[in-house]
């Protein structure tokens, strides 16, 4: 998982594709983005701040009681204790630090369930800049309370009503208003996907998760590393940062797991959107199909780049997990580890719960990183199981 060079491209996919307005705005990002990463100080400063301020390193975990009943050792990477309670908080200071390198004082987002949105104004709130946050009209009914802690932190959210009222719409927006506003403003993508340099850049702002996983994991397993690391993916951040742990530098398989609804890597062909070539969802029209999806920050349809490069390649493999599962295994982590994971999150564990003894041989070592925490998604998902309730099935 290296340096794709000038053009952006993991073998055939990713590279930079976006209207001639935005070519200049990507290729002053890559300038200050690789002046800024080639400087020691910047990383000093960056690391001190995610330290201090990003509570990091995080913990790895070991699960006891739910390695027990798996006959699998089951570690956490806890990405829901860092600050704003996710992992979306490395990305973004690390691009608002860029960001004022560059001189821009605004910073705009996208955001799904929420998480980035939240981690991006919390930046804006710490650096004094001004945040504009995109999201589709539908997650902000989902994720009323993450709305209003950006809101609290001072950002304007902005609600999408076009298409699925979803990510994907949210993008777009966010797109279309740095075109007009890039002499002033930098676009936080949230995520490994879009045109170069964002799919490398926000891989290695996040390759601190992983960074730090192996070393916790050879501490906890005798220097050992774990038979398999899991993740969920949307875009994926957060797999992307966990796999550049362990990809170039151990044995370890890579899994991802996407939402059933959102399977780019199963179903999905490839294509261009939002700047990038990828694993798409697509219509025989080659029309992008909706993504379906229990969580707000899976419901992408499509996957970053470098993810449907390390699939063509073999080095990872991608999975899926459905509504149903992924219920149960946001009750079974919370009851038996009393850890409440995000939905996000909650499709890796749903895997690794389905698989123990099957795909995942027994006595293996299992890492899942655990993406966010769900205190967002409580309310929704005491809505689903009253109503799953109401049917006469298993809550």
């Amino acid at each position: 998982m290296g340096d794709p060079g000038p053009t952006g491209r993991f073998g055939e996919f990713g590279g930079r594709f976006v209207p001639e307005s935005l070519v200049a705005a990507c290729e002053e990002l890559e300038h200050a983005f690789r002046q800024a990463w080639a400087d020691p100080s910047f990383h000093h400063a960056f690391e001190a701040l995610l330290a201090s301020y990003g509570g990091r390193p995080t913990p790895v975990t070991e699960c006891t009681r739910l390695s027990e009943e798996l006959g699998v050792r089951l570690l956490l990477k806890r990405e829901d204790l860092a600050h704003t309670g996710s992992h979306k908080l490395n990305n973004v200071i690390g691009q608002a630090m860029v960001a004022q390198r560059m001189g821009k004082r605004r910073l705009i987002a996208e955001t799904g369930a929420g998480q980035h949105g939240v981690a991006t104004a919390t930046a804006a709130a710490l650096f004094g800049m001004e945040c504009v946050v995109y999201m589709g009209a539908l997650d902000t009914e989902r994720q009323a309370l993450n709305v209003f802690r950006m809101e609290l932190l001072g950002a304007e959210v902005r609600a999408v009503h076009s298409g699925a009222r979803t990510l994907k719409d949210a993008v777009n927006e966010a797109m279309r208003e740095w075109v007009a506003t890039v002499g002033d403003t930098h676009y936080c993508l949230g995520s490994v996907m879009g045109p170069h340099p964002y799919p490398w850049m926000v891989r290695e702002l996040q390759r601190i998760v992983g960074d730090e996983a192996r070393v916790q994991c050879r501490s906890i397993l005798d220097g050992s590393d774990p038979d398999l690391v899991v993740a969920c993916v949307g875009g994926g951040s957060n797999a992307a940062g966990t796999f550049a742990g362990f990809a170039d530098a151990t044995a370890s398989q890579l899994v991802g797991v996407e939402a059933y609804g959102g399977a780019a890597l199963t179903v999905g062909v490839p294509g261009v959107l939002h700047g990038m070539r990828s694993a798409l969802l697509q219509d025989e029209a080659g029309q992008i199909r909706e993504a379906e999806s229990i969580s707000a920050g899976l419901d992408y349809p499509g996957i970053g780049p470098e993810h449907a490069h390390l699939a063509a390649i073999g080095r990872a493999r991608y999975v899926t997990a459905g509504d149903a599962e992924v219920l149960d295994a946001f009750q079974r982590l919370s009851r038996a580890e009393g850890i409440i994971p995000a939905l996000e999150s909650a499709h890796a564990i749903a895997w690794v719960l389905a698989q123990a003894g099957k795909e995942i041989p027994d006595g293996s070592t299992v890492l899942v990183t655990l993406s966010g925490r769900g205190d967002k998604d409580v309310a929704q998902v005491r809505d689903l199981l009253g109503a799953r309730a109401g049917t006469g099935e298993r809550v």
